[in-house]
Parts: structure tokens; C-alpha cells; sequence
């Protein structure tokens, strides 16, 4: 079955920075674009960045841009958020998503939090 599996996910101070990867099986992943989103505590889901295949192209919220950079390894199924210089308001439980037209696959989230 399909599985996204987000990890990385920790307690950071400001100005730190943090690495997320998703593990992705049970679709073939090269075919789906890649996306990170995330949830601060009462606020709605928020799209945070895109990566195509096979090209790589890349697209980034302007809340993240310029701090964050979306990878992906179409041989092992992963696809990584390397973060940096981390603020307070990047605190958020972070999803991993595959979309292909109709198709979208959701990981269970890892937990960033951004504090002193």
C-alpha cells in the first residue's frame, strides 16, 4: 500500500536549521510531484514547497524562500526539506504529499518546533 513516512522532525533554536525526509513507497514515486506542507498550532495547512520529476524545478512559498530547499532522489524514493535559519513561526507539524492529477498521498507529519 502507499506509505509517505516524514522524519527529522525536532526542537531547534532560532537561527538553526533542520533537515526532513519522506520515504515514499507503494507508488511509482518518479511519476508525482513532491510537495512539502505544514500546520502551525491553529492555523490551517500550508503549502511550503514543490518539487517536480524528472526535472527537479522547484517552487517555495515566499514565507520559506531562500531558507528552505526541497530535494528529491528518484532511486530511492526520498525526497528531503533541508531548512535554515529556522524562526519561531516555522514551528509546525511538517507533511510530506505525492500528487499525480486525481492521485494524493499524505505522510503522518513530523513535528518541527523552533524555540529557545
Amino acid at each position: 500500500q502507499v506509505q509517505l513516512v516524514e522524519s527529522g522532525g525536532d526542537l531547534v533554536q532560532p537561527g538553526g536549521s533542520l533537515r526532513l525526509s519522506c520515504s515514499a513507497s507503494g507508488f511509482t514515486f518518479k511519476d508525482y510531484i513532491m510537495s512539502w506542507y505544514r500546520r502551525a498550532p491553529g492555523k490551517e495547512r500550508e503549502w511550503v514547497a514543490d518539487i517536480s520529476s524528472p526535472s527537479g524545478s522547484t517552487a517555495y512559498a515566499d514565507s520559506v524562500k531562500g531558507r528552505f530547499t526541497s530535494s528529491r532522489d528518484n532511486t530511492k524514493n526520498t525526497v528531503t526539506l533541508q531548512m535554515h535559519s529556522l524562526k519561531p513561526e516555522d514551528t509546525a507539524v511538517y507533511y510530506c504529499n505525492a500528487y499525480r492529477g486525481k492521485s494524493s498521498y499524505w505522510g503522518q507529519g513530523t513535528q518541527v518546533t523552533v524555540s529557545t
